[in-house]
């Protein structure tokens, strides 16, 4: 009596009769331009959310709905917070729609993988020579090593018992958003295409210091950096969840120091 996987084994062990091997199938992605369309609309998404963030707050008070209500609303460190916070489930929803459509799932197409130690340990290295470079450049510069703005905000909320919403929201919801349409969703896409990873780490790159256009150019620069490092990590570690957790790490850093250490 032969055992049930014994021609299994036979059949391995011929070299007339190769053993079948069953390999997943290639992951479905958007590529360079519908990466970029659905980019657009993602960035679109995570704008209305945001925005409409502002208008509920201004409708709750009884303000009409027009460009003052929304500007005097939305300088308040309260409802800034809102608005990033509400960016964040806009985001996702578009992400996912974007995937759904090309029938992949969520987590492989965002490469959405917890990294190992090292990889944590070595991207937080990267990130901490980085933002100390430049540090010691604005100091050299006698320039200021954080936004005037940002500064007057941060302070500003915590001093209107808004400190822990707005730590959250630039702290967790802020790096989500953006990481998954950044790092995510264009770095998928626009590494399977023509740019390859170089040119979709550098690309993904601009994009993400396009949404932080409030800066000057001097900070813009910085931010373009973090991302090129951020970028590499992703393709080298093959996790999202490196620069989300990199992102979030620099952000409650410059929080904390801005609101309660005074720096």
């Amino acid at each position: 009596m032969s055992l049930p996987n014994e021609s299994l084994l036979m059949d391995s062990l011929n070299p007339d009769h190769p053993p079948l091997i069953i390999r997943p199938a290639p992951l479905r992605v958007w590529k360079f331009w519908g990466t970029a369309l659905w980019g657009l609309l993602v960035f679109v998404a995570m704008f209305v959310g945001q925005v409409g963030a502002v208008l509920l707050l201004g409708a709750m008070r009884g303000l009409p709905l027009d460009m003052d209500s929304i500007q005097s609303v939305g300088r308040e460190p309260q409802a800034l917070a809102l608005s990033v916070i509400m960016g964040l489930p806009a985001t996702l929803a578009a992400v996912w729609l974007a995937i759904r459509i090309r029938k992949a799932t969520f987590v492989d197409y965002l490469a959405l993988r917890w990294p190992d130690w090292k990889q944590l340990l070595l991207g937080a290295v990267g990130l901490i020579l980085t933002v100390l470079a430049w540090e010691v450049v604005s100091r050299s510069l006698g320039r200021e090593a954080t936004p005037g703005f940002m500064t007057d905000l941060l302070k500003s909320g915590r001093d209107n018992g808004a400190a822990l919403l707005l730590l959250f929201a630039f702290s967790v919801a802020a790096p989500m958003s953006e990481e998954v349409l950044a790092r995510g969703f264009l770095f998928r896409g626009w590494s399977a295409s023509f740019l390859r990873v170089p040119g979709a780490i550098i690309l993904s790159s601009l994009v993400w210091t396009a949404v932080h256009l409030q800066y000057d150019l001097y900070f813009l620069a910085e931010v373009f950096s973090i991302g090129l490092w951020f970028g590499y990590m992703r393709y080298r570690a093959n996790s999202l969840w490196l620069t989300i957790v990199l992102h979030a790490l620099n952000n409650m850093t410059a929080v904390v120091l801005t609101m309660w250490l005074g720096g």
